[in-house]
């Protein structure tokens, strides 16, 4: 758990990372119509993050609480992600994550094995909802690292 937790604390600095020295067509470019750019990208990664925060905590504070998921698909298209700050978004998953380091910090074994319930009653502990954090930024660096490679290639034609 504590590798774990260590991990969700660097979420930040690995995007932070990730972006470093890209310029503002890099970070707008989309590599389809379909594909995600950069900063949508981002935007997406602290929109999920803010509703995972309140997952997480209803695990610890909450017994077995119902947990809701979001429509990724429909945040992206229908709160125009263009039009938001970036820099505003990073900074809001910033301190969500390090709004949960202080609980992280103090969490007991009995606590990471709390449970949640999904509306299709799929159940998952505290410690899987924690993985699933760290394994959803590494995917989305993933994604970025990607979108990086398909730009560079795009600009030798």
């Amino acid at each position: 758990m504590e590798e774990l937790i260590k991990e969700y604390a660097l979420g930040y600095t690995m995007l932070r990372e990730s972006i470093e020295g890209l310029a503002e067509d890099e970070l707008r470019y989309m590599p389809a119509p379909d594909k995600w750019s950069i900063h949508q990208i981002l935007i997406h990664v602290t929109d999920s993050e803010i509703s995972s925060t309140s997952r997480l905590k209803k695990v610890l504070a909450e017994d077995e609480p119902i947990l809701i998921s979001f429509d990724q698909d429909a945040w992206a298209n229908n709160l125009g992600y263009d039009l938001l700050d970036r820099e505003q978004h990073l900074l809001l998953f910033k301190l969500l994550r390090s709004s949960m380091q202080p609980i992280l910090d103090h969490l007991t074994s009995e606590q990471s094995k709390r449970v949640g319930v999904y509306i299709d009653q799929v159940r998952f502990t505290f410690k899987q909802l924690l993985e699933y954090r760290v394994q959803h930024v590494r995917d989305h660096l993933d994604q970025i690292e990607r979108v990086k490679n398909a730009y560079q290639e795009n600009q030798s034609y």
